[in-house]
């Protein structure tokens, strides 16, 4: 990633957060002794992303006397000084020359450690205009939405006033971004531009917008809750931890009759009912280092008696429930095979004998591609023998559980033994 540029938007006043750093501008408010934006900077330097450009405004020159030409950081900066406010994005078509290529654009006030290597891998193969990172977090409820398609691309991009339907997946932005210097050819006519709803909230639907969805860790520190929450994180070592150039862990979970009343097939969505005590286990793992990875046989899919858009709705209503309990999933694998053959309305595609059917390991393992997971690390929880011998298989510790068991003992059996 050599030649990608980077823009830092550093310019922010942080009023929210002005109790813990009156007198310094948001970027250089400092977490274990250096300034967030110097955080941001080794991050990007340790990935060779060393042509950067920040755009400042309040108490510009604290920041520029600090860094200076960056020679001190091991990086190039070059600064846009905001003599008046131009919104978030504004900036960006004053650099427009500069930018003659796809480039990262970042927010100067955010604790991040992210593999940029794999984002920009991403956005090349889906060739759009832009890609978002975006993750689940734990108050999905009072948060903007991303809803993509399948193939990730963006088709709603809800904010937080918009109406949000009554399930929904738990994808937010998380504020990293690589866009393409086409997005820059025509400035609104605002005086001041805001990035998210005049330029990207504008491309949901059109299948140039995309969500490159990521456990790696960034979070803003708008609060002064969210910044204690960062020093600790850091002073954790959590931060580092979760960037996935580093092995990650996991819980795999199943779903029916381990998150979910087990009713059989599930077919209508109005049967779908966490199970008591699975959104405080889930969130538990959440807290704990290990990603919360669902890993699910569906075969009522190749069987015809529930379409990819029903399981959608389906997965969107779990996601929910979860959300309002402050619990979220890192990701959900779905195997749709069936290898039995002769139901009515059946999709003969489907109806294979593959290698993601638990008990085979396929989903497992393809999350562990996806994340850099160490399956040896790993646990996989379910209700049934499938999914002991498709953790076994992978190379996972196993916890079975009863059916309609309790899930927070086996997290507890989990996190007490690690």
């Amino acid at each position: 990633m050599r030649d990608v540029k980077t823009v830092i938007m550093a310019g922010g006043r942080g009023t929210r957060i002005a109790s813990v750093a009156r007198d310094v501008p948001k970027p250089m408010i400092p977490i274990d002794g250096k300034p967030v934006l110097e955080r941001e900077i080794e991050c990007l330097r340790a990935q060779r992303l060393t042509d950067i450009v920040l755009t400042v405004g309040h108490l510009a020159p604290v920041i520029m006397d600090y860094f200076g030409d960056g020679s001190g950081y091991g990086v190039h900066l070059d600064y846009y000084v905001e003599r008046e406010p131009l919104g978030n994005a504004g900036a960006l078509f004053r650099l427009r020359d500069k930018l003659p290529e796809d480039f990262l654009l970042l927010n100067g006030d955010v604790m991040f450690d992210v593999d940029f290597e794999r984002m920009a891998a991403f956005h090349r193969s889906h060739g759009g205009l832009a890609t978002l990172l975006t993750h689940p977090n734990d108050h999905p409820y009072d948060s903007g939405l991303i809803l993509t398609g399948p193939d990730g691309a963006v088709a709603q991009w809800l904010s937080k006033e918009d109406q949000r339907p009554q399930w929904y997946q738990n994808r937010v932005n998380a504020g990293l971004h690589i866009l393409s210097p086409k997005l820059l050819e025509r400035r609104p006519d605002t005086p001041k531009v805001d990035l998210d709803r005049q330029i990207l909230k504008p491309l949901a639907g059109t299948g140039q917008l995309f969500c490159y969805d990521s456990p790696e860790y960034v979070k803003d520190m708008g609060t002064p809750e969210r910044y204690q929450a960062v020093c600790r994180d850091f002073a954790s070592g959590r931060i580092g931890a979760r960037n996935l150039k580093k092995k990650q862990k996991a819980v795999f979970l199943d779903r029916d009759g381990t998150i979910n009343k087990y009713v059989g097939f599930l077919r209508d969505i109005d049967e779908m009912e966490l199970l008591p005590g699975a959104a405080e286990a889930i969130r538990a793992i959440n807290r704990s280092g290990y990603l919360a990875i669902v890993a699910t046989n569906q075969p009522v899919i190749a069987r015809g008696e529930v379409t990819w858009e029903q399981l959608q709705e389906i997965h969107n209503k779990m996601e929910t429930l979860l959300g309002g309990q402050g619990a979220y999933l890192d990701g959900i694998y779905v195997c749709p095979h069936h290898p039995h053959k002769g139901y009515p309305g059946e999709i003969p595609e489907l109806k294979i004998d593959c290698g993601c059917r638990k008990p085979k390991p396929g989903l497992l393992l393809k999350a562990a591609e996806d994340y850099n997971i160490d399956l040896s690390s790993s646990w996989m929880v379910g209700d049934s023998e499938n999914d002991v011998l498709a953790g076994q298989a992978a190379g996972c510790r196993c916890v079975k559980m009863e059916t309609d068991g309790d899930l927070r003992a086996a997290v507890r059996e989990i996190l007490e033994g690690t």
